[in-house]
């Protein structure tokens, strides 16, 4: 290379360090693109994309050319370096081993680090350019590339280390599904991500958790005087009511209001014409998973039932709207005040109704009450106590400061709950 000018050497090692920066940023680029986004846009037609894919479905060959060009061109580099450095400083050892340091540190700088910073920053855009290079090259060098993965594969049997196919779809759990769905503020409005986020918790909670119990479930007691059944029809604000004789446990099944509205105030409405429109009773056992029961409620087009222990005692009231607020948020309101949102006052006070839900009461105030026995903050005070408290008594539960402020008919109908210090 006696022949060879020095600036043209000089040029030569500039040209392979800038090809072995591409391979280098292709490698990072590549294998740290999104399939997911790489897949959606070869399913629009984006001729980039799809030759990105193909590429990643073959993922050893991929390398292979990629490393095949890198190593060639950095041996390569490291070679003419020699030779610049004999011709400038003779053959003495100092020389070579500075010349050795050199060419280490232009390629750590300009052909690994930094193309590889910048094909792991911009990874999605030029994975969509990259297809186009690296298709024609590992056509060009497809004999080599199998010859040494041939070699390859056949080491990695010994270790028994063969990898899965490369064109399977990644498989994410329900819990790295829900990680991306919280981290992606950015591209989803916060109101879709709650709603997102709340599908995947209906899958972990039952009916029990979003009925109505059967304390706080409004009743058509038929054996009351006749004139007091048909002011409660005309006065309530549900659309549908439990018929029955006394209470529940003389359940005679749903009665829809509003079909009767025009009819209440006729002379021969009665209680036959009353029974004529009560629909038979769904029951739904205790423990069913609240989304099998969205399920089921679309595919038999059921909108309430009522949900039952192991005995048949009934337990609560379920409605197609309770299932559909855990998700998508509250709407309607199956009693008077319980469809207000929660909030700490100045003070660091809240004045919750006992019969609130303590999955309602934990997401709105942003509290740990357990949610593994008692469903309402009745229920959790009543377990405690193993009584019924008086008014105007503090306790502690999980950590959390009380205070009963009023009691009626067996049960707590107000609390006030203490902001927790932070911790």
């Amino acid at each position: 290379m006696d022949d060879i000018p020095l600036s043209a050497q000089l040029t030569a090692l500039a040209l392979l360090l800038a090809m072995s920066a591409f391979f280098s940023l292709s490698e990072t680029a590549m294998m740290a693109s999104n399939r997911f986004r790489l897949r959606h846009l070869a399913q629009q037609g984006h001729h980039g994309a799809q030759k990105a894919l193909s590429l990643l479905n073959t993922t050893d060959k991929m390398l292979g050319v990629i490393l095949l060009g890198n190593n060639l061109i950095n041996a390569a580099a490291a070679t003419l370096v020699s030779v610049i450095t004999i011709e400038l400083f003779g053959e003495g050892k100092w020389a070579l081993g500075a010349g050795t340091l050199a060419v280490t540190f232009a390629i750590l700088v300009f052909a690994e680090i930094t193309p590889k910073i910048i094909g792991a920053t911009h990874a999605d855009r030029l994975a969509l350019v990259l297809g186009y290079v690296l298709t024609p090259l590992l056509r060009l060098f497809y004999p080599i590339v199998w010859f040494v993965n041939l070699f390859a594969s056949m080491l990695l049997r010994v270790l028994r280390l063969t990898p899965a196919a490369s064109n399977q779809p990644p498989q994410l759990s329900q819990e790295e599904l829900l990680s991306l769905v919280l981290e992606s503020s950015h591209i989803i409005p916060q109101k879709h991500r709650t709603i997102l986020s709340s599908l995947f918790e209906l899958n972990r909670i039952t009916v029990e958790d979003v009925m109505t119990p059967r304390g706080n479930i409004e009743i058509l007691d038929i054996d009351r005087p006749w004139e007091e059944v048909k002011s409660q029809l005309a006065t309530s604000y549900h659309s549908r009511l439990p018929a029955c004789r006394e209470s529940l446990d003389q359940l005679l099944g749903i009665l829809p209001v509003r079909r009767l509205l025009g009819s209440i105030g006729d002379d021969s409405f009665d209680e036959s014409a009353l029974m004529q429109q009560v629909q038979p009773p769904y029951y739904i056992p205790a423990g069913t998973p609240a989304f099998s029961q969205l399920a089921f409620f679309q595919e038999n087009r059921q909108r309430i039932g009522f949900v039952v222990d192991e005995y048949g005692e009934i337990l609560g009231l379920l409605t197609l709207e309770d299932i559909i607020e855990e998700f998508v948020g509250d709407f309607t309101t199956s009693m008077p005040g319980l469809g207000q949102e929660l909030c700490w006052t100045d003070k660091g006070e809240a004045i919750v109704e006992g019969a609130r839900q303590l999955r309602d009461i934990n997401r709105m105030l942003g509290l740990d009450f357990p949610l593994d026995g008692p469903k309402t903050l009745n229920g959790l005070i009543l377990e405690h106590f193993q009584d019924i408290p008086e008014s105007g008594i503090s306790i502690k539960l999980a950590g959390i400061a009380v205070e009963i402020l009023q009691t009626k008919d067996r049960r707590v109908v107000t609390v006030r709950i203490f902001r927790p210090a932070p911790d």
